[in-house]
């Protein structure tokens, strides 16, 4: 029988933790049982996995005790790993160095390893996203870029799967991430199956349409601050990259090259998430036509402002208003 490990982590744990635990648990365990009724033989033993007698939250609201300690397990088919708490990277890292050992170990020795959330950056100190794509929670995923820049974060995308590790956007997205594995580990059937138990949507691959663009701030570089500012505060206006670089008396190649640098994206890719998340904004608050808003946040050709609000978001603009405002929708 092969082996299922769904790690507990060693504290900075919050209660999407322990949902994101007893959830995988639950849906492996039920995609089991239904293999087994269809007459087939029993694929996986499933484990909760520590290296301490209990983890718990919340002053003990809730409490998770582990099947086992991690150096019982000698081999492994897949380990989970569960977010840690979204205020406390640096501390889950620093607790869980055993953990982190013990996961590049069993990767090396075949396992397949799938993240959740901001179990990325747990999954990342461990080098074995070096040079591959990831997915974290939105939120999270400007400090992950950050603190592991040999890593190439695709905050948009709600799954990831390169060389046997999957990662994951954030929140309860994880309940999409177990039915896309256990369609890997059993087949469609079962998933199907499972997502209707759970009425889980299967086959989502998108979180754009849950982001919220805040814009990396935290970089230091006055001038490129100072221009994501000037772009904020014009969100009626169509700015061209030149017109910015004249205005900061940057030269256009050196000022790109230094706006990639600092935020991640380039001029004009961080002007039309600005526009987008404020034409998001609107949808969801004002009974606005979409023309009205398009031409609030300085677009005034359709076609043009759809293509960006889909690239950006996932969905069409009439999509995400019918989505989020229930007035406007009527």
């Amino acid at each position: 029988m092969k082996h299922i490990t769904i790690l507990v982590p060693n504290g900075q744990s919050d209660l999407s933790t322990m949902a994101s635990i007893i959830g995988a648990y639950e849906i492996f365990h039920r995609a089991g049982d239904h293999w087994k009724k269809n007459g087939n033989r029993e694929l996986y033993q499933v484990e909760l996995a520590g290296i301490s007698e209990t983890a718990e939250v919340d002053n003990g609201l809730v409490t998770i005790k582990p099947h086992c300690h991690i150096a019982s397990i000698q081999k492994t088919n897949l380990i989970i790993i569960p977010p840690t708490s979204i205020r406390s990277y640096e501390k889950a890292l620093q607790g869980n160095h055993l953990l982190i050992d013990w996961i590049a170990r069993q990767y090396k020795d075949g396992a397949e390893i799938a993240s959740i959330c901001t179990a990325a950056f747990v999954l990342a100190s461990s080098g074995l996203l070096d040079g591959k794509n990831c997915s974290t929670h939105w939120v999270a995923a400007d400090a992950f870029q950050m603190q592991f820049p040999k890593v190439t974060v695709q905050a948009e995308k709600l799954i990831t799967d390169e060389y046997g590790i999957y990662t994951n956007g954030g929140g309860y997205s994880f309940l999409n991430l177990m039915i896309y594995l256990v369609e890997k580990y059993y087949d469609r059937p079962t998933a199907i199956y499972c997502s209707k138990i759970f009425q889980i949507e299967i086959d989502r691959q998108s979180q754009s349409a849950f982001t919220i663009f805040t814009g990396q701030k935290q970089h230091g570089d006055e001038v490129v601050q100072q221009a994501q500012a000037y772009i904020e505060s014009k969100l009626d206006e169509k700015i061209s990259v030149e017109e910015l670089s004249s205005k900061f008396a940057v030269g256009r190649r050196n000022f790109d090259r230094r706006f990639v640098k600092a935020t991640g994206n380039t001029p004009l890719e961080y002007a039309q998430r600005v526009k987008v998340e404020a034409a998001k904004k609107a949808f969801e608050t004002s009974r606005k036509t979409i023309n009205e808003v398009m031409y609030d946040v300085g677009y005034s050709d359709v076609k043009a402002f759809r293509e960006v609000f889909r690239k950006i978001t996932g969905i069409s603009p009439l999509e995400y208003r019918k989505k989020y405002n229930k007035e406007a929708a009527a």
